[in-house]
């Protein structure tokens, strides 16, 4: 089961406020049997996109190391022997950790950290591959039935199946996070629950922030995520406002490459292809031989292409208009992405387009290749 992040922890270290001795030094007691002597690493995790960072190392003899380091705030670890492929992740919980484990042993059974919160990310995780092992073994069983004919039946049995389990993960995930007396654990919890629905993760967060007043971790986790939650209404709102099928194209007025000032609502009356593009986007200059066959196609139908280009340059765009043969009618402010059109009609890429019909309506956006060709055949009978 692959982990998903619901939002980004910005510069979130994922600590808490349990201080430890010794002006928050920790040190880590291990053994490894079956290990050959090699240099030992203890790296320190960080709930965003900064990578592991080593935090101190040692020299494995006989199988046994100590690591130590310093934070006043419990955190998110791993002992990462150099000669093996897998490490061993643990919570700084407690100023002095024993842990063991077998270099021959990498299943998530074997390792040991005596410690608390260890003990409950143990849990968990075993918890967690279980789950992810069957849901594994029913994504194969689904592959393995679309090849064969006459199963849906069984295919739709195997996808509720694989739903039910996901949804009692996410249960056992939700009532983890929210029962565990540590706040490290339940932000690593919470990670995991990549479909819970925003209301209730705002909850299961809302409670964390109640039961650890204190915790500088999870207060910044809390005010991420309702910075998340307001950008992404922000753009839900500002989604809404965005032009689309069956809504009337907002006009604008814009200068030809002579200065001369030429309206979308001066083709009322015609189908027309409302066309973004410039000179310097690479994908615009290769559709634009697609455009030129539809228009030579359909120009006697009631149709034409409105071409609004994104340039700068006045002469490379003239220039790439005569090049491509590009024999409507064009403009452009020569503001390139500032240009007012990207606001109005809020795409955010090029090539983009919306097809007009004589009355102004939208009836079609984003119709490239031979989406262009079937959408016109359709309309322009």
């Amino acid at each position: 089961m692959k982990r998903f992040l619901i939002f980004a922890f910005a510069a979130i270290t994922l600590h808490s406020c349990n201080q430890h001795e010794n002006n928050g030094e920790f040190q880590v007691t291990g053994e490894i049997k079956n290990a050959p002597d090699q240099t030992v690493y203890l790296d320190q995790f960080f709930f965003n996109k900064k990578d592991p960072e080593v935090v101190d190392s040692a020299q494995m003899k006989n199988g046994k190391f100590k690591l130590k380091s310093v934070s006043t705030e419990e955190g998110m670890y791993r002992i990462r022997p150099e000669k093996q492929q897998h490490g061993y992740i643990l919570i700084n919980d407690a100023p002095k950790i024993n842990f063991y484990a077998d270099a021959e042993d990498p299943s998530l059974e074997g390792p040991e950290f005596e410690s608390p919160a260890n003990q409950s990310l143990k849990k968990f995780l075993l918890q967690l591959n279980q789950i992810g092992t069957t849901l594994h073994g029913i994504d194969k069983q689904i592959d393995s039935l679309r090849s064969v004919p006459g199963n849906d039946s069984l295919s739709v049995e195997l996808t509720r199946q694989a739903k039910e389990k996901q949804n009692s993960f996410e249960s056992f995930a939700y009532h983890y996070a929210d029962s565990t007396r540590d706040p490290v654990l339940a932000m690593f919890v919470i990670g995991y629950l990549q479909n819970t629905e925003p209301a209730k993760l705002t909850e299961i967060i809302g409670k964390l922030a109640k039961k650890f007043p204190n915790h500088q971790g999870v207060a910044a986790m809390a005010l991420q995520y309702n910075q998340f939650l307001n950008e992404q209404k922000r753009r839900e709102e500002m989604a809404a406002k965005i032009p689309g099928v069956g809504s009337m194209a907002p006009d604008f007025t814009l200068p030809d490459p002579e200065g001369k000032p030429v309206s979308l609502s001066s083709f009322r009356g015609k189908y027309v292809l409302v066309d973004f593009w410039a000179s310097w986007c690479g994908p615009c200059r290769r559709e634009n031989p697609n455009v030129v066959a539809a228009y030579n196609k359909y120009k006697h139908k009631n149709f034409t292409v409105f071409g609004v280009s994104l340039d700068e340059n006045r002469e490379s765009w003239k220039k790439a208009i005569m090049q491509d043969g590009l024999t409507w009618e064009h403009v452009s402010d020569l503001k390139g992405w500032s240009s007012a059109v990207v606001g109005l009609y809020g795409f955010d890429g090029i090539p983009y387009n919306i097809l007009v019909d004589p009355e102004g309506k939208i009836i079609g956006t984003t119709l490239r290749e031979a989406d262009l060709d079937k959408k016109l055949a359709e309309v322009l009978k």
